[in-house]
């Protein structure tokens, strides 16, 4: 085991073993994930402090700002190359991100008022097919929800099979809105000068 102080012309390899002691007397002992020498910053994956196996903790450590350095176990193989991008993947998450943030702009340059854009970002947090038909909220192409907005201006046909599933989710956001409002006027009411 070799102990040193952070300096300049320390190089920790990838998969190596370090603890090290921070300014705050906090031990940290983990794989190295990355070093940058220039910077002096080093990557440590950990196991989590939560204790649930298969996730890490990583820390970024300024080894400026540590008072010891310990190298517990030396590795000195090259590490694999790291596995590479799909692209199309992710490019097509980057698409559908870049979608659903203009159908949800879209419905903030309707003209249409707050309880509107809520209640349409309620519905597109869960159901993707949602959309503005003038200042008429359109789910599925077959309910749609009319100003003001109620569970009473929830419309469809009659033997729309989504019609109860969107009431459900109205309803819901409602009871929502209503208890965020309760909890508003509660607080404003306890601050208020007397």
């Amino acid at each position: 085991m070799r102990h040193k102080m952070a300096g300049v012309n320390e190089c920790f390899s990838i998969g190596s073993i370090v603890a090290c002691k921070t300014c705050y007397n906090k031990e940290i002992e983990g794989e190295v994930l990355a070093f940058d020498p220039q910077t002096k910053m080093l990557i440590l994956k950990c196991p989590a402090t939560n204790g649930q196996t298969p996730l890490n903790d990583v820390h970024i450590i300024n080894l400026s700002l540590v008072s010891d350095v310990q190298v517990k176990k030396e590795v000195n193989t090259v590490p694999e190359p790291p596995q590479s991008l799909d692209l199309y993947r992710l490019n097509i998450r980057v698409r559908n991100q870049i979608d659903e943030k203009r159908r949800l702009v879209t419905a903030l340059s309707a003209s249409v008022p707050p309880e509107g854009q809520k209640l349409f970002y309620a519905i597109s947090k869960t159901i993707k097919e949602v959309s503005w038909q003038g200042s008429n909220i359109v789910v599925f192409d077959t309910v749609t929800i009319t100003p003001p907005y109620k569970l009473d201006n929830v419309r469809a046909h009659a033997e729309c099979k989504a019609l109860m599933h969107i009431r459900k989710v109205v309803e819901k956001h409602m009871r929502e809105q209503a208890a965020a409002e309760a909890g508003t006027s509660v607080a404003g009411a306890q601050t208020s000068p007397q």
